[in-house]
């Protein structure tokens, strides 16, 4: 709970998309703890999105998410990135999800997902080590 005298000192726009950040990343947590993968990312992707993002909604989106994720318990790279695309999804900005697997981890298995806007990783940080096996796009 040490992040929260970071986040009273915003903006008043910044805390309003916080708070909207906030909400989404717990609603998608809170799915895919009681329904499976598909139906939360159907409901997600239910949006037409088809526009580019620019730069400053991509960052914007990636702040808010990683932000809000700090105060939400679990809220694992999936959900961000679910998170993420539905908050692009809302401005009408195309994104897609990739899923990989971390490479030379022996008999441990990790997933990894990231979001991607155009050419840019908006979630998700550093892919190193990953090996991509799919997409889910819009």
């Amino acid at each position: 709970m040490r992040n929260w005298p970071r986040a009273l000192s915003l903006s008043g726009p910044e805390m309003l998309f916080l708070a909207r950040c906030l909400a989404v990343v717990g609603l998608v947590r809170l799915g895919l703890t009681l329904c499976s993968y598909n139906r939360v990312r159907a409901l997600v992707t239910r949006l037409e999105a088809r526009n580019v993002a620019g730069i400053a909604d991509l960052r914007r989106v990636a702040w808010g998410v990683a932000a809000a994720a700090r105060f939400v318990p679990g809220a694992s790279c999936l959900t961000q990135a679910l998170a993420g695309q539905y908050l692009l999804a809302r401005q009408g900005n195309a994104s897609k999800i990739c899923i990989g697997i971390e490479r030379g981890t022996g008999a441990e298995l990790k997933a990894h997902a990231w979001l991607v806007s155009g050419d840019h990783i908006v979630l998700g940080g550093s892919i190193n080590g990953f090996t991509h096996l799919v997409d889910h796009g819009q």
